[in-house]
């Protein structure tokens, strides 16, 4: 196992998370679908479902070949088929159905035929042919026992013939189905809108009129269903859960059902139908197939039921299919609603870290291990991975499967070939990886030298300047892991450009923040003036990126800023084998309470009086408190600066000459008047405001006699 240094681990942590946002990423978005449709295959090959068929709350009356074959159908056209529809629908529903929906439509009637026969045409010769099923519609909708299909399109709708339109009145739902960039159905539309409301479609409807109950969409987007809240992270959809593969829904044939009714065998449909919700679809190998999540493994287009008058045809066992009947996507819908069973997947940020922290951890070991190891590592880590998403498979959770294993197979890759171009080849790049973490004169005196820089130090003049993002962890939470490095890494370029232009050196980033030093390495006798006008043109650079920058816009990103002069320590600081050059002392802490403090007043710059005074009166200051800081015992004054000198504009000179009025009253106990004067001048302006509630508050409830004008500042 090798040694691994910071460079290993921060080039670990960007391919972790640069693969995870990659395959997580929209362009990639089949990788989600995919991963259901391995799971579907996996659950089914490694589990099964051990259900009986006979148990399940929906079954299919199947249009098959078999009725096709057998008479009256046989050379028949479907118009003519509806009187036996009729009589079919009757007995089912007498049977004790609870619903009927229909997965075919008959968008015309034999009687409309034009087709001349005779003196006249073929449909006058049959007028009234459709009379009894028409009849039978109107019973079964009257009753709220029939669902008619449609399919909604704004260029070619198909709806039943007008006839049944009028017969069932709105009792028709939409048959449209949820298709995948790749064509395949994983989920399925829950509702459509219609004349500006939503109406549910037709497997949603036949399981809210099973349940009588009526589907409920609340605010967040979530639709409730007697009790049952829908799972969705494509909006208004159902993920689709084949946990029967088909084969938990049992499928009888019409033909066989007609004879049936020819029978006169009413208890058949009463063991076969009551208490069911039932579809007509057809299941011809030729005829609305459709590609769903399981066709890897394969479908089925049900269990074949029981059979009552027709012996069963001689054909062989059951196969799987790639493509199963439509109908049995819109069974499956019904089920999973009626038994809360539809799969709940993943939102896109808890995909995004289960993929990081899979890639992270590929990478630590292809960063810590042989190739051979970390490639032993992925497959073992594979394995259980895929045992433990198979496992909460089984109870209708997705964890995604593809984007993890793809992205930690892309991190090893990566590792591994960082490792042989970078990590091992270390002397090609010495000086440049000096240059990113010691300053230039550093790395001069020690080409100069021949000698490597050493431990030791020395007390320098220097102003110390701290800089910090605000709220920037609940920004950072709405942010995709390549958002927020593109932006930190846009925006600490920004500043430090502007601080090494005005001679300033970065010591350190901490995550947001910069530590930055001015009067070393390099000599500055205007150290403060220069780290001031750094400050300045730092925050203006932020409200610029704020309004130009794509990256930054609509964020609001607010900075705050501490300056603080002083003695300090500097140098080479650490330990014998490991050191940066460096700063330390209580100029260093002060500094960095000073930007904390910020936060109290609302400003974005405070500096101490000594980097006033050391700043040669190059700007113009606002004195905003006399604090007591957390760590320290003596009181400090603290300023704000407003411009360069007699840059200030007539606002500001006016605000700032209220300010030391309204302070001036404050220290004199004065605070009524105080809170007056910072009232006058708190429009936009957050110190103020600040000012005036703290007066307020002491003019209703006046302090002891021993109080002084001192603000400690309990946080850092």
């Amino acid at each position: 196992m090798r040694r691994i240094g910071r460079r290993d681990i921060v080039a670990a942590i960007l391919i972790a998370l640069v693969t995870g946002a990659a395959f997580t990423s929209p362009p990639l978005q089949n990788l989600q679908g995919l991963s259901l449709d391995i799971l579907t295959a996996l659950r089914w090959k490694l589990i099964g479902d051990r259900r009986d068929p006979a148990t399940s709350p929906v079954v299919v009356v199947a249009i098959d070949g078999e009725t096709y074959e057998t008479p009256p159908f046989k050379g028949s056209p479907t118009q003519t088929w509806t009187r036996e529809i009729g009589r079919v629908l009757g007995s089912i529903t007498e049977g004790g159905a609870k619903v009927i929906g229909f997965d075919v439509i008959f968008p015309s009637s034999i009687e409309l035929s034009e087709i001349p026969f005779g003196d006249t045409s073929f449909g006058n010769r049959v007028r009234g042919f459709d009379r009894d099923y028409l009849i039978a519609l109107r019973k079964l909708s009257d009753s709220g026992k029939l669902v008619l299909g449609e399919i909604l399109s704004n260029d070619h709708p198909d709806r039943p013939d007008h006839a049944q339109q009028l017969a069932v009145k709105n009792n028709i739902r939409a048959l449209n189905v949820h298709t995948d960039a790749d064509d395949v159905i994983r989920r399925m539309p829950l509702s459509f809108p219609i004349a500006g409301q939503p109406v549910p479609t037709m497997a949603v409807e036949l399981a809210a009129r099973a349940l009588d109950a009526k589907p409920e969409t609340g605010p967040t987007g979530v639709t409730n269903l007697s009790g049952y809240a829908i799972p969705n992270t494509v909006p208004n959809t159902l993920t689709l859960n084949f946990r029967g593969m088909g084969r938990d829904i049992p499928a009888y044939s019409f033909a066989d059902l007609r004879a049936c009714v020819e029978k006169g065998d009413t208890e058949f449909f009463r063991r076969a139908f009551d208490g069911k919700i039932v579809l007509l679809g057809s299941i011809l190998n030729f005829d609305d197939r459709k590609l769903t999540s399981m066709r890897l493994a394969g479908g089925y287009d049900g269990t074949p039921g029981s059979r009552c008058a027709l012996p069963a045809p001689a054909s062989t066992a059951q196969q799987a299919l790639s493509a199963v009947a439509g109908v049995f996507v819109h069974a499956t819908v019904v089920r999973n609603l009626l038994e809360h069973d539809a799969v709940t997947e993943l939102g896109f940020p808890l995909r995004t870290i289960l993929t990081i922290v899979f890639a992270a951890i590929i990478t630590a070991a292809a960063c810590l291990l042989a190739p051979t190891g970390a490639a032993v590592t992925w497959l073992g880590l594979t394995v259980a991975y895929a045992a433990v998403a198979v496992g909460t498979f089984t109870h209708a959770i997705a964890l995604p499967l593809t984007e993890p294993v793809l992205a930690g197979l892309t991190a090893l890759a990566l590792m591994i070939g960082y490792r042989f171009v970078v990590a091992d080849r270390e002397e090609r790049f010495l000086r440049q990886s000096f240059a990113f973490y010691l300053a230039p004169e550093v790395i001069d005196g020690m080409v100069a030298s021949g000698k490597m820089p050493a431990l030791g130090g020395e007390m320098r003049n220097i102003t110390m300047f701290f800089s910090d993002l605000a709220g920037f962890s609940s920004i950072a939470e709405k942010m995709t892991p390549s958002e927020l490095v593109a932006l930190m890494n846009d925006y600490l370029s920004a500043m430090t450009d502007i601080i090494e232009r005005h001679g300033g050196y970065v010591d350190k980033y901490i995550g947001d923040s910069i530590v930055a030093m001015f009067g070393a390495p390099a000599d500055d006798p205007d150290h403060a003036r220069n780290a001031v006008a750094a400050a300045l043109q730092c925050r203006d650079r932020l409200e610029e990126l704020n309004e130009n920058h794509p990256a930054f816009h609509g964020r609001g990103l607010a900075h705050r800023i501490g300056l603080n002069s002083g003695e300090a320590v500097v140098g080479n600081i650490g330990s014998r084998r490991r050191f940066n050059y460096t700063v330390m002392s209580d100029t260093v802490n002060l500094a960095s309470r000073l930007e904390g403090a910020n936060k109290y007043f609302g400003t974005t710059i405070m500096a101490s009086e000594m980097t006033v005074s050391q700043s040669r009166n190059a700007y113009t200051w606002r004195e905003l408190d006399t604090v007591r800081v957390q760590g320290r015992d003596e009181p400090i004054k603290v300023y704000e600066p407003l411009a360069e000198k007699n840059q200030e504009t007539q606002e500001q000179g006016i605000r700032a000459a209220t300010y030391a009025k309204g302070l001036a009253c404050w220290r004199t106990r004065d605070f009524a008047k105080a809170a007056a004067l910072f009232e006058s001048a708190s429009g936009d302006d957050p110190p103020c405001r600040y000012f005036a509630k703290r007066a307020r508050t002491l003019a209703a409830n006046p302090p002891s006699a021993d109080w002084t004008p001192v603000n400690t500042l309990e946080g850092k």
